[in-house]
């Protein structure tokens, strides 16, 4: 009989210890210092094509990490950067993806009406090591394609900082 209340007693404890590990999980974000480094990259691919563009850079949670505006982007282009950054992460998929699959007529077109949403190109997922870390966000350039290689760009440059 001891032995039988030790095996029961010992799969509670298995059980307890099995459910606290699974009660509570770990992510990772991208420090103010890489995301700072991932906009200067794409400001500046940006303005070297004579794009004046604001850069955003959101963590996991869509939280704007960083902004920047090149002195003559237009004055929407920071809430639109901001925003399509956060539709990247929110919809784990490139606004430029999400212009394509949200067209009037097709099965996800009311996804347009979420607010925040930016069915434009510009917008990327940042991942690292499988995991994804946040967004970036380009406004400003002439069409969605020319945000999108400045948001590349802006990737490239913490790619190996990020890759664990």
């Amino acid at each position: 009989m001891n032995k039988t209340i030790l095996a029961v007693l010992s799969l509670f404890a298995f059980s307890a210890t099995s459910f606290a590990q699974e009660a509570v999980f770990q992510t990772k974000s991208l420090t103010p210092e890489t995301a700072l480094v991932a906009a200067k990259a794409a400001l500046e691919s940006c303005r070297k094509q004579g794009y004046q563009v604001a850069v955003a850079i959101v963590d996991r949670a869509g939280l704007t990490q960083v902004l920047l505006r090149d002195r003559f982007a237009g004055p929407h282009t920071p809430k639109v950067a901001a925003n399509k950054a956060w539709t990247a992460v929110s919809f784990r998929t490139s606004t430029l993806t999400m212009a394509h699959e949200t067209q009037a007529g097709k099965p996800m077109s009311g996804i347009r009406n979420v607010p925040r949403f930016i069915a434009a190109g510009g917008g990327l997922m940042i991942e690292g090591g499988g995991s994804l870390l946040g967004g970036i966000g380009v406004s400003g350039a002439p069409g969605g394609e020319a945000d999108e290689a400045c948001a590349k760009v802006g990737i490239k440059a913490i790619t190996e900082a990020i890759e664990f």
